[in-house]
């Protein structure tokens, strides 16, 4: 296992691609305002096996993390979090059953493990015939102790913009990271 990272808050920005999906990960000061960049990535559309990796600049020359989709086209797969040199750092996975109702994931790193599903129960349910852009997506994280892992929300912008906070400093910043992302990537949006 590599050393972990741990970062209280940061942002999720999706940025305007025509044939990807492109993510920048920002650092969230104290005071709200927007600190150093934490990584970029850029997804595909439609891959068969979803995989996104973050780098350290715009020239997509150095990794500092990815996930990975452990199967082909499976609803309930998981995907492992690795460091840029491969390393496992955790792991995430839809709960396909639980998510009938209202999205569910299950999340673990290095010491913590929890599960996540979407804030609102009328949202979710709404979510599932019709998808509107200014519909608000919030997941609330519990550890395997009860307590608050990690928060989710989505801001009502132009682009999605997500705003993280990790309450519980066990998380590693990159498999929050990538978590939140998943959420993102994997509900299509």
């Amino acid at each position: 296992m590599t050393a972990q990272m741990y970062l209280p808050a940061f942002l999720v920005k999706q940025r305007f691609a025509m044939t990807a999906n492109r993510y920048e990960l920002v650092e969230l000061r104290p005071d709200g305002s927007e600190g150093r960049s934490m990584g970029i990535a850029q997804q595909k559309r439609m891959a068969l096996r979803e995989q996104v990796t973050f780098f350290a600049d715009e020239a997509r020359t150095q990794p500092v993390f990815s996930f990975k989709a452990r199967q082909r086209l499976d609803l309930g797969a998981g995907y492992d979090v690795t460091d840029g040199a491969g390393a496992p750092l955790g792991y995430f996975k839809k709960d396909f059953g639980a998510s009938l109702l209202r999205t569910t994931f299950h999340v673990e790193g290095a010491g913590v493990r929890g599960s996540g599903q979407e804030r609102n129960q009328t949202t979710a349910i709404v979510r599932r015939f019709i998808e509107l852009p200014f519909m608000s997506i919030h997941f609330d994280f519990t550890n395997a102790e009860g307590g608050p892992l990690m928060h989710v929300d989505r801001e009502l912008k132009l682009r999605d913009r997500y705003v993280v906070r990790v309450p519980d400093d066990r998380l590693d910043f990159r498999v929050a990271a990538a978590m939140a992302v998943g959420l993102d990537a994997l509900m299509q949006r």
